[in-house]
């Protein structure tokens, strides 16, 4: 979502490390530059003009000028002021009341209400996954019970749709009543949910294409019926400053306690969330990074700043290789490693996780540097579905060939490739693949821990193992 604006932030930046020494006059042109980023990125403009009016007392100050780097000095105290904006911490969904907990999803038509509902159900009734139910607390640690109850009266097949959601993520929803306006709904789901002793109720109102007094009025009356513990306001990353004006509008109306923001992932310019926190004075609470049910995420201002500026976000893509891989087959395969065994089918587990975790350019887009990776990847002509192929090729091998792919010599690469759609060239290159991964895990093996962490001293890294603050 933020690749434009840090493009060109990460220009103006590198321009000021290049420098031994920053003037007040070199500080005003960057920070120039900074505020033309945020507003072509839709950042509202009292909101730019308060970011600049903040940074640069601190940016020419003397602990910048008399610094051995100054232009890194410059670069922390914006990021400083980027994590501000964005609302300094992580704001958890307030769960802490006597069940059920009334969770109210609010916001225009086509914001992503309906699937923001079911994705966030889906999440609170399956729990922490993986590795990470020993890693992460939060809203999503404990599974609870959920119900989903659609209050959309007025667009065709709307409770259906969460209805067919709910059915595809185990979530129970209310049986639909035909004619039965919203209010009456929401306190047959009141009831319900007290009744059969549900944790949650997640209520999906109505929206409209743009704000009105009739939507507004609605709203308030099933936000006084229902007294939900969250009101979510669900908008649409893409929408730029449009975001920004309705959640203006929603605010002013209800007590909104938190902002979604959905289509994350896609080539939204990041203007809204850059600026609804400060517009409205509520945190962004999740953020939708996909299409699927668990592409969700707590929205951690640190991070995403980070990411802006070009500095990676290490620690969600630890979380998310947390959350999709299981401690049991991570033991397994390291076992395997050890031995020496990783077969066709660890490579086929190994593809699998990579495509989970959001392949090769959302894993790009979390590392330090990842505007020069995607384009070094661009440049480098690799191509995202290759994982697919890859997969496809596995997949063609009989079971034997994946436990020994010393057997497959001419005729079986011809029929592997056949039955993958692929080339016998594109096979040959996974087998080689394969193979050298195969060399390189012997060779760690032969080395041992003090063998590795010599070689890694060799490389740069400190002669006493892995650098300060590196997961053991």
């Amino acid at each position: 979502m933020f690749e434009g604006l840090s493009k060109r932030l990460g220009d103006v930046f590198d321009r000021l490390r290049g420098r031994g020494a920053l003037t007040e006059a070199d500080v005003d042109a960057a920070l120039r530059e900074v505020r033309t980023a945020l507003l072509e990125a839709d950042v509202a403009l009292p909101v730019v003009r308060q970011f600049i009016d903040e940074v640069r007392p601190k940016a020419i100050g003397a602990d910048v000028i008399r610094s051995v780097t100054p232009g890194q000095m410059v670069v922390k105290i914006v990021n400083d002021h980027l994590i501000e904006m964005l609302g300094g911490t992580v704001s958890d969904l307030d769960l802490g009341a006597v069940p059920p907990v009334v969770i109210l999803m609010v916001g225009l038509q086509g914001s992503g209400k309906t699937t923001s509902s079911a994705k966030i159900a889906y999440r609170l009734s399956q729990g922490p996954q993986g590795m990470a139910a020993e890693m992460f607390g939060g809203t999503f640690a404990t599974k609870r019970r959920v119900m989903m109850a659609s209050l959309d009266t007025r667009r065709p097949a709307a409770q259906h749709q969460l209805k067919v959601l709910g059915e595809q993520t185990g979530v129970p929803t209310l049986p639909i009543v035909p004619l039965e306006m919203p209010l009456a709904i929401t306190r047959r789901a009141l009831e319900t949910a007290k009744r059969e002793g549900f944790d949650v109720l997640i209520l999906d109102t109505a929206g409209r294409l743009a704000i009105d007094e009739e939507l507004m009025t609605e709203v308030k009356q099933i936000s006084d019926l229902a007294t939900p513990k969250e009101t979510l306001l669900v908008a649409d990353a893409m929408t730029g400053q449009d975001a920004v004006n309705v959640a203006k509008a929603f605010n002013e109306r209800l007590a909104v306690t938190g902002i979604v923001l959905t289509r994350v992932d896609g080539d939204a310019r990041g203007g809204a969330a850059l600026s609804m926190r400060a517009v409205t004075g509520r945190p962004v609470k999740l953020i939708g990074v996909g299409e699927k049910f668990d592409a969700l995420e707590p929205f951690h201002p640190d991070r995403i700043a980070s990411r802006i500026l070009g500095m990676g976000d290490i620690v969600s893509l630890v979380e998310r290789a947390a959350e999709t891989i299981e401690k049991e087959d991570a033991e397994k395969l390291a076992a395997k490693v050890r031995k020496g065994q990783f077969d066709m089918d660890d490579l086929l587990s190994q593809l699998r996780q990579l495509r989970k975790m959001g392949g090769l350019s959302g894993l790009m887009g979390m590392l330090p540097g990842a505007l020069q990776a995607k384009a070094a990847m661009s440049k480098a002509k690799i191509d995202e579905g290759q994982l697919k192929r890859q997969e496809a090729i596995i997949l063609s091998m009989t079971p034997k060939e994946r436990r020994n792919p010393d057997l497959i010599h001419a005729s079986r690469k011809k029929r592997i490739a056949k039955g993958s759609g692929a080339q016998v060239q594109d096979v040959n290159k996974l087998l080689k693949q394969h193979a050298d991964m195969l060399k390189m895990m012997k060779r760690v093996n032969k080395l041992g821990d003090k063998g590795l962490m010599r070689s890694l001293g060799g490389m740069g890294m400190p002669p006493g193992g892995m650098p300060p603050g590196f997961p053991r």
